[in-house]
């Protein structure tokens, strides 16, 4: 069971926007030196949709290699093509990875059906586990629970769901009829609290990018039960969760990390820089978190 916080990195890039393969270590290293459960290299935090396929298959490479055997790997390898999500996911398995994080078909809008015959294809075409990502926001489908349901009964290796629709009636819903082996993660990590709570596993999160400690130990008392202390840290914590998405993900986060001076602040259009009044946002939560200090002690 895939169950603490798996850190959706941020892929690193230099001034001239290639990778910054230095730099994915250093944040790889910092994550797993503050407790990490999982490293998700290639998801939407990793820009994956800018990345081309050979730069896909090298940072799951390089991240697999790196971080040896220290905590699993998942790498993001969903497409709204079956076939190139097939292939990008038999390639992250050739190379080494734990598990494979499947977001939804984008764009295309593909029915329940089309969202069955799509996971099922891929979680045919390999032998380790794979994660469902349900992100309506970002991909127009949501993947309804019977759906759902429909894929863990009929795939043996369709092991959890990173959930990020945002409807936490759907997550109770998904939690109450799946099976004890089955894991439901957090994609929010201002979710991430309540999901627990509700008998979820933990996050696939983008705050830990920058605070994995504090993510770490937020999600192990939540998932002890110490629910006084978990609230109070969710509360310290939650100006971040909020302050990560004043832009789309992963505009901010990757902001605070230049802050900080783990990595360069340089996107592929089209994303772009973080704007100025965003910026003060930003800056402002934290100077009032000292989170500045906090990770530089660490970089």
């Amino acid at each position: 069971m895939f169950r603490g916080v798996f850190t959706a990195i941020v892929t690193p890039f230099n001034r001239d926007e290639s990778v910054d393969e230095d730099a994915l270590r250093n944040l790889i290293d910092f994550n797993i030196d503050n407790g990490v459960s999982g490293i998700v290299p290639c998801g939407t935090t990793g820009e994956s949709p800018t990345l081309t396929h050979d730069e896909h298959d090298d940072v799951i490479e390089l991240t697999v290699r790196h971080v040896n055997g220290r905590v699993p790997v998942i790498g993001g390898t969903g497409s709204n093509s079956t076939r190139e999500a097939i292939r990008l996911s038999q390639h992250a398995e050739d190379v080494g990875v734990d598990a494979v994080l499947l977001v939804n078909p984008y764009y295309n809008k593909p029915t329940q059906e089309g969202l069955y015959r799509h996971f099922k294809a891929i979680a045919n075409s390999v032998n380790i586990p794979c994660i469902v990502y349900n992100i309506k926001g970002r991909t127009a489908v949501n993947v309804e629970t019977p759906t759902l349901l429909r894929l863990i009964n009929d795939c043996d290796n369709i092991v959890a769901v990173k959930e990020a629709s945002g409807d936490m009636n759907q997550i109770q819903d998904v939690i109450n009829q799946s099976p004890d082996h089955f894991s439901v993660l957090s994609g929010d990590d201002n979710i991430t609290l309540n999901l627990i709570k509700a008998g979820g596993q933990g996050v696939i999160s983008v705050a830990s990018n920058v605070i994995p400690g504090q993510m770490s130990r937020l999600v192990q008392l939540a998932l002890a039960g110490n629910y006084t202390e978990a609230e109070a840290l969710n509360r310290e914590l939650m100006p971040l969760f909020e302050a990560e998405f004043v832009e789309t993900n992963p505009i901010p986060i990757k902001y605070m990390l230049w802050r900080a001076g783990m990595c360069q602040e340089v996107y592929r259009l089209p994303m772009c820089e973080l704007q100025p009044a965003s910026r003060a946002k930003v800056d402002a939560v934290l100077t009032q978190m000292g989170l500045l200090e906090t990770v530089l002690v660490f970089a």
